[in-house]
């Protein structure tokens, strides 16, 4: 059986490496408000890829073939763009007649701190949240407009009229690719966090059923992640407590989804626990216990300490009971800090499993989620067993606010399984 990937299968898989790569270098050179001429200088690499690999075979290094094309394009594209090269000629330390000495450091050096420089200018203030995932996608994840608009459940115009209004707040406030001064990495690193936080749960609690793309958006989220724990100045508390984060969540991956129907999540207390990957759990531990080495305690803190409580399996009562009063202290603290009706809407499971289903009904028919079908199904989960009729009331109206296949399929179960009891 052969398993080499084909030739078209290599293309996606190098757009997905190399495109973010190449195009924060290109950035970098020409800087980040001529963004577009960076994609459609790598974009152009990755057409004639296609083309010559088809008719010519694959060369012995796709990568290095990749980079010598992008460098030769981009000197192209000065010699070609006259008015292009007046505009950014000071600002590259280059002029007209030293065009042939140009040269695109793709180092794996120069690649790492480009793209440490395009996370803090893609995830500027001045730009919002929802436009900063769209860009990270894109730029620092390499991810296609197909690829970004099935992510988002909306379309290729919408994506790219948010994408483009996003590009113009970069260049309207003049923003640099460049890290923070020292006394600014803190301030700045809050909002890169909160980007790769949100990347992340749009993999792990995504509405598309490409598990594959879900799977991929958590890794970005990650691997962008680690970029800033190999830098010493952006190696703080709160990014290893979010690298935990990811951790712990992504090491129950393989558990939440039916096998044979990825249509169905499996709630957590019946989720196989042999699924569970101890090697991402071990590594959460490492990176939570880094995370102690500062004086703030973040919400990513807390949220990796839920998490990791998450992948422990208590053998006996007085463990598990350790374990969900564990986790509803931690809730506690949580909202302390940044009180979020969804969180304590996740508080209120816990409150179940230490003070039982009735105290947790109490609390959570105070919560102002009545436009939510996770409320409802929360509140369904309670009153099983407690009140059956309600409990059905309850996963009907979560069955009509649910949006997405997967949900809407667990619902169904859900009233299935409690309608053979009333």
């Amino acid at each position: 059986m052969n398993d080499k990937p084909s030739q078209q299968q290599l293309v996606a898989q190098l757009f997905r490496t190399e495109f973010s790569k190449i195009t924060a270098v290109l950035c970098k050179l020409f800087g980040i408000r001529h963004v577009e001429v960076a994609e459609d200088i790598v974009s152009d690499t990755f057409l004639l890829a296609t083309e010559s690999w088809e008719s010519k075979g694959l060369p012995d290094n796709p990568t290095a073939w990749l980079y010598t094309v992008a460098k030769n394009k981009a000197k192209d594209y000065f010699k070609r763009n006259a008015l292009f090269t007046q505009k950014i000629a000071t600002e590259i330390k280059h002029t007209a007649d030293k065009l042939e000495e140009m040269d695109l450091d793709l180092s794996n050096e120069n690649i790492t701190d480009s793209t440490l420089q395009m996370m803090f200018a893609v995830c500027h203030p001045t730009i919002p949240p929802e436009a900063q995932i769209g860009l990270a996608l894109r730029i620092l994840c390499g991810f296609s407009i197909d690829e970004i608009a099935e992510a988002f459940l909306t379309n290729k115009a919408s994506i790219n009229k948010r994408l483009y209004r996003a590009k113009e707040k970069l260049r309207a406030n003049k923003i640099q690719m460049e890290l923070p001064p020292p006394n600014e990495i803190e301030q700045r690193l809050a909002a890169v966090l909160s980007t790769l936080y949100l990347l992340f749960n749009e993999g792990y609690y995504s509405a598309t059923q490409n598990a594959s793309l879900r799977k991929d958006l958590c890794l970005e989220a990650m691997r962008l992640n680690y970029l800033l724990l190999a830098n010493s100045s952006t190696n703080l508390p709160p990014v290893n407590a979010l690298m935990a984060l990811f951790c712990f969540h992504a090491s129950r991956f393989e558990a939440r989804q039916h096998p044979t129907a990825n249509d169905e999540w499996i709630p957590y207390e019946e989720q196989d626990t042999k699924l569970w990957n101890t090697e991402l759990i071990d590594r959460g531990g490492y990176y939570l216990n880094q995370a102690t080495s500062g004086t703030v305690i973040s919400t990513y803190h807390l949220e990796a300490a839920i998490a990791y409580w998450h992948t422990i399996k208590p053998a006996t009562t007085a463990e598990k009971k350790e374990k969900w009063e564990s986790i509803l202290q931690l809730y506690n603290q949580l909202l302390q800090i940044n009180y979020s009706p969804i969180v304590a809407l996740n508080r209120t499971y816990a409150l179940a499993q230490t003070a039982g289903k009735t105290a947790a009904i109490k609390e959570a028919e105070k919560l102002p989620l009545t436009k939510n079908h996770f409320y409802y199904s929360l509140l369904g989960y309670l009153y099983t067993n407690v009140n059956n009729q309600k409990a059905l009331l309850h996963w009907q109206s979560a069955l009509a606010l649910a949006k997405t296949p997967s949900d809407k399929n667990t619902i169904h179960k859900n009233i299935e399984d409690l309608e053979k009891k009333i």
